[in-house]
């Protein structure tokens, strides 16, 4: 496969599950603001700040309240990273690689952007209530993968995609699960108590984890929440289960047995499950969640460096590479 195909394939399936998260997010929130107690703000900002891009936020807009924050996040084009950004980036990805895809991934995705536009045009951000919108998106998106799922080959484009959709999956629930610990709280008082409750009520709805979490565990904890969203290896939103799903997808690309590793990417995908597959909450506790967090998502960028160094800037024929270094 010619490096330019599996960039474009990498770069579909981050973009993508960027654009499920973020309309995800939104909707969260805004359901979070309706039962946040009057007095408080609706915090947007963390939710920002989730994202990676509060800095560039607040460089171009002076208050951060409901209208600014969801237009940002959603429809401004000067935000590479708003969800309107992101599926026009995953339609151009797409078209660029269109033989490689199914005609209803396609058309599902052609769609998804149709009405992203139509969203800008009707301006959603100024709507009372916007969630309808987000959760269309949402289901539109969980459409597009569930017919991918059940037409595409498991060939190596399949990989490049899930393997893409992967990364940026442990890469958002690191992001929002830190969040959680210097913005959501308003006081230490508040711990533990029903306000403290609907916070990490909403974390989980964020990732889609809070049904089956509290199948797995009854009531909600910290400590719990961060296990199942970190450790957890049956869910498929935790860093684990991602980091393990990811690493499956190298090998299928590379050729190379499951069991160690072919080049530097592998190599720093294994490091880091299996640092995973071997800690537990306490080893995460007492090193800190935070700096645990941020340990994982600079290990998260040092792979995505590395895939691109190894297999897309190198050469237009991964076999090619492959053989060479065997």
């Amino acid at each position: 496969m010619l490096s330019r195909v599996a960039d474009s394939l990498y770069w579909l399936g981050r973009y993508i599950e960027r654009a499920e998260n973020y309309a995800r997010f939104i909707d969260v929130n805004s359901n979070l603001a309706l039962d946040l107690p009057p007095q408080l703000n609706e915090q947007w900002e963390p939710l920002i700040a989730a994202t990676g891009d509060l800095e560039s936020f607040k460089a171009r807009y002076k208050t951060c309240d409901r209208t600014t924050a969801i237009y940002f996040l959603a429809f401004d084009l000067d935000n590479p990273n708003s969800l309107f950004s992101s599926v026009s980036k995953a339609r151009e990805n797409a078209r660029i690689v269109r033989e490689n895809l199914t005609k209803e991934t396609w058309e599902v995705l052609n769609e998804l952007y149709l009405r992203m536009k139509e969203g800008n045009f009707k301006k959603i951000w100024n709507q009372e209530d916007p969630r309808p919108f987000f959760i269309d998106v949402k289901y539109r998106i969980q459409l597009l993968y569930g017919i991918a799922y059940n037409s595409v080959a498991r060939a190596e484009g399949w990989y490049w995609v899930t393997l893409g959709q992967y990364l940026e999956r442990a890469d958002k629930t690191s992001r929002i699960l830190d969040v959680k610990y210097h913005y959501l709280l308003p006081s230490p008082e508040d711990v533990g108590s029903p306000l403290d409750q609907l916070h990490w009520m909403a974390l989980l709805k964020s990732v889609s984890a809070f049904n089956t979490y509290r199948r797995v565990f009854g009531n909600i904890s910290p400590e719990g929440v961060v296990e199942f969203l970190v450790l957890n290896r049956k869910f498929p939103r935790s860093i684990y289960f991602c980091l393990t799903e990811a690493e499956i997808c190298l090998h299928e690309i590379s050729g190379h047995p499951a069991k160690g590793f072919g080049n530097k990417a592998e190599k720093l995908m294994g490091e880091l499950r299996s640092q995973l597959e071997y800690d537990d909450i306490a080893d995460v506790i007492d090193h800190g969640l935070h700096e645990y967090l941020d340990h994982l998502q600079i290990r998260l960028n040092q792979i995505s460096t590395a895939i691109y160094d190894c297999f897309i800037g190198i050469k237009d024929n991964f076999n090619v590479q492959i053989s060479e270094q065997e």
